[in-house]
């Protein structure tokens, strides 16, 4: 008697396994598209956030840390809305006007503001990449020995040429792979063992004393976090990304959630670095007795026998990585708001080797190797550290009210004024400031310059 053989079985269930395991295998890679695809959507916001946390904010963070451990974690807490809500007014000025902060201070208000703004603008941000220049050519010389003054220069020159002869989506690219190099200070808790409940309680309950080193440190954190370097160069890279074209209602709304996603994201990653910054310092050196740190390379160079060589060397290669990224991106702003108060075409698309942005690229090297020389000086880099927060923090209050009233202000945005909720947090964040910067100066007037 033959053997009968079993039907074969249906198509349909021959191919559900194969779709199944097709649809697993398929969601991973749907994962990295949608991450890619958002990655790719970061940008100004990102950098700019990334930037913030350069060597002399770090030195900054240090400071506090060492001075006052665990009981200062809260401040770069309580700057994330605000510094979030102003640099989000900063870019929709930019986007939706399609200029500049620059070119908008100049067509609302009187030459004496512009010049006064942008003068003080460029002399904090010269002083401020000097002290950087000075703090990754210290830090280099920490690990591989050998003269600071070389690698000030190197740096710089360094600086100067990815701005100059490299077109403005490949800056952007490096710059965002730069701000890979502040992941240095996360791994640094990774060799620390940590208490992080009671990280957590005094993070929300600090016990300060109303001293005025305590006073001082609040201002010289909120200073350093919300600078007006920031604000005119995302405006300006927000205009770079625009481009030319005119933008319909629904694309315009897209591109201002864009602007959201891409900015909050760059702030709170930027104050998630402070804030390892300050817990790496407060663990280390305030718990061994070291209060005073000037410096970001002295911070590096005191962790190395109290967390090891590992943590020295990641600490100073962040350093160096997040110099890297800031210096541009000083010099740059600085650049744009000249060119934009000059009526200069500004923008780092601009080729120079066909006569293109002369006076746009001088503006960057200027600055750049302006804040070279200084190293070169005998120059005190703590007081350049001091006199840069102070012109910083002057500067920022008027910009800010100015960039309130322009955000508000129907003849500039048309329907894309800012609304409730982003307007009482910017003003917020500008009363915030102007308390700093009467808090500073008063400070300083008695004798807490230093």
């Amino acid at each position: 008697m033959p053997v009968s053989t079993p039907p074969p079985p249906p198509a349909t269930a021959a191919r559900v396994p194969t779709a199944r395991f097709a649809h697993a295998r398929q969601a991973p890679l749907n994962a990295l598209r949608r991450l890619r695809d958002g990655a790719r959507r970061l940008g100004p916001g990102l950098i700019t956030g990334a930037a913030d946390d350069d060597p002399s904010g770090i030195a900054t963070y240090s400071q506090a840390g060492a001075q006052f451990g665990y009981s200062m974690l809260w401040s770069v807490v309580f700057t994330l809305p605000l510094m979030a809500a102003i640099q989000i007014v900063s870019a929709r000025i930019g986007y939706v006007t399609g200029q500049g902060l620059a070119a908008n201070i100049k067509s609302s208000f009187s030459r004496p503001v512009l010049l006064a703004v942008v003068g003080l603008l460029l002399a904090a941000n010269t002083l401020n990449i000097a002290a950087d220049i000075a703090a990754m050519a210290e830090a280099l010389r920490l690990v591989l020995g050998g003269s600071a003054h070389v690698y000030a220069l190197t740096f710089g020159l360094a600086s100067l040429a990815m701005q100059v002869f490299l077109p403005y989506r490949a800056t952007v690219r490096w710059l965002k792979w730069l701000t890979l190099a502040l992941l240095a200070y996360v791994a640094v808790l990774f060799t620390l063992h940590l208490d992080w409940s009671r990280v957590l309680e005094r993070t929300l309950d600090p016990h300060l004393p109303l001293t005025r080193d305590m006073l001082l440190t609040v201002v010289a954190v909120l200073g350093t976090t919300i600078s007006p370097y920031l604000f005119f160069w995302q405006a300006s890279q927000e205009v770079e990304d625009r481009g030319p074209v005119v933008h319909g209602p629904a694309e315009v709304r897209h591109h201002l959630r864009r602007i959201k996603w891409d900015t909050n994201i760059g702030m709170a990653f930027s104050n998630l670095i402070a804030f390892f910054v300050m817990l790496t310092t407060a663990a280390t050196l305030h718990q061994a007795g070291v209060t005073q740190i000037e410096t970001s390379a002295q911070a590096a160079l005191a962790l190395r026998p109290l967390a090891g060589d590992q943590a020295f060397l990641l600490f100073a290669l962040g350093i160096i990585g997040t110099g890297m990224l800031a210096v541009p991106v000083l010099a740059g702003s600085a650049a744009y708001a000249v060119a934009e108060s000059a009526g200069w075409h500004g923008s780092l698309d601009l080729q120079l080797a066909r006569g293109e942005g002369r006076g746009f690229y001088a503006v960057i090297a200027a600055a750049t190797l302006g804040g070279v020389a200084l190293c070169f000086t005998p120059a005190d880099p703590v007081k350049e550290l001091f006199w840069s927060a102070v012109i910083n923090g002057v500067v920022a209050v008027p910009v800010m009210v100015v960039m309130m009233l322009l955000a508000t202000r129907a003849s500039v945005m048309g329907a894309n004024v800012i609304g409730k909720p982003l307007r009482r947090l910017g003003w917020a964040a500008t009363a915030v400031m102007a308390l700093a910067v009467l808090a500073l100066l008063a400070a300083s007037l008695t004798g807490g310059g230093g």
